[in-house]
């Protein structure tokens, strides 16, 4: 993360942090890049990142850094896929193999080896202790001797496996680039298509709740099965996004010990969007950088034993923390919003505020964090944004927030 913006951050998390607590860590803090690709949370003190320059491991104090120049045995340094298995041991995916790290030596796999093909985009462990890839052909498994590949051929969707999450059961629900869902028991597969109600069947990512639903994160939305499988909802607007684009690339998903759902978004428009979203159930609360998210270009989250949320963007990673705080009794935060139009637009902006607004600051910021407007909130207010540049801008005004489009 560039210096300045990660100032700006900090200025952000002090003026919005609200109950919830956005701690931010970039390569001044010891990640070895700010371009994060992915995140395992294996435990409150034990974090993985994969980066675009390596790996980086922290304890809840220190860092330490993986890479090609100090452990040439890695497969190579730019991480599209990190999981700790049972054993502790750390499994990296990349675009020339797989890697594994024990009592600190690195064994890569290959096609050589019998990998099915070198681009492992995902890893996994089911209950028996075997490992699973997910690669841009399909599935290969390893029982720590001996892999076994599985394609077109087999039952497996075409399109290449994008995540792996065993449930309960055992079964494996993988989430493929073009096909849907497919849940492979150990003998066949069965699919979840758009022909079976899911939005998209280009899958991100699949997580399961405590109450026995299925959350699927699709190029479109958010899918939701009930225990039978069923697709019973698609959410296509969690995320506030400019006209007349409205569905919702999803990247991840995952659930909490409460059962709240986070999902994050990423959409790149002239000026890039994103952010992350919590359900309680019957409504998606957003949270961004006037939150203090690290930045808009999501790549993906995970949950830790302390329920804290990590978030990884492409300029450093934010720690959502006490989101139990100052929410509702399904542990999502109350937010209210300003009432606030046109919005697009190219001249005026008029704010007619609740009387409990009245009287308040309200701050406008740029996607740096950067005040560009600083005043009191009153009835019937007017703000003439003609000269203003396009892009994003954030409203804050107590605990009040809006997104404002310049066009």
């Amino acid at each position: 993360m560039k210096k300045g913006l990660f100032i700006a951050n900090l200025i952000l998390l002090a003026q919005f942090s609200f109950a919830q607590t956005f701690t931010n860590y970039s390569d001044v803090d010891g990640l070895v890049s700010n371009n994060v690709l992915c995140v395992d949370a294996n435990a409150a003190d034990n974090i993985w990142f994969g980066t675009q320059l390596g790996v980086s491991n922290f304890d809840g104090a220190s860092w330490t850094t993986y890479e090609v120049a100090t452990y040439p045995d890695m497969a190579d340094n730019n991480i599209l896929s990190i999981y700790v298995d049972a054993s502790g041991r750390t499994w990296i995916g990349t675009d020339f193999g797989t890697s594994v790290l024990e009592a600190d030596a690195w064994t890569t796999y290959t096609t050589d080896d019998g990998l099915g093909n070198n681009k492992v985009q995902c890893i996994s462990q089911d209950s028996d202790g075997n490992m699973w890839f997910g690669t841009i052909t399909g599935l290969s498994k390893f029982d720590g001797a001996a892999w076994t590949n599985f394609g077109t051929g087999d039952g497996l969707p075409f399109g290449g496996v994008n995540s792996i999450t065993p449930n309960a059961d055992g079964n494996l629900w993988l989430g493929t680039g073009l096909g849907g869902v497919a849940i492979y028991n150990g003998t066949d597969f069965t699919e979840i298509t758009e022909d079976d109600g899911l939005i998209s069947d280009k899958i991100r990512a699949i997580d399961f709740s405590p109450s026995g639903q299925t959350w699927v994160a699709t190029a479109d939305g958010v899918a939701t099965l009930n225990d039978a499988d069923v697709v019973i909802a698609n959410h296509t607007t969690i995320f506030t996004l400019p006209e007349p684009d409205t569905l919702n690339p999803i990247v991840d998903v995952k659930v909490d010990d409460n059962g709240v759902v986070w999902a994050g978004v990423y959409v790149d428009y002239l000026v890039s969007e994103g952010g992350v979203c919590a359900y309680n159930g019957s409504t998606w609360f957003e949270f961004d950088m006037s939150d203090g998210l690290a930045g808009p270009v999501i790549n993906g989250l995970d949950i830790d034993e302390n329920n804290d949320v990590w978030v990884v963007t492409s300029t450093g990673v934010t720690k959502i923390s006490d989101h139990t705080l100052d929410l509702d009794q399904n542990g999502v935060r109350k937010i209210s919003s300003l009432n606030c139009y046109p919005n697009p637009t190219n001249s005026v902006l008029n704010i007619d505020p609740a009387t409990e607004q009245l009287g308040q600051e309200l701050t406008i910021y740029n996607v740096l964090g950067e005040t560009v407007l600083a005043t009191k909130m009153t009835l019937n207010l007017t703000i003439e944004i003609s000269n203003w540049n396009p892009g994003l801008y954030f409203m804050v005004s107590g605990q009040s927030r809006e997104k404002l489009i310049v066009e």
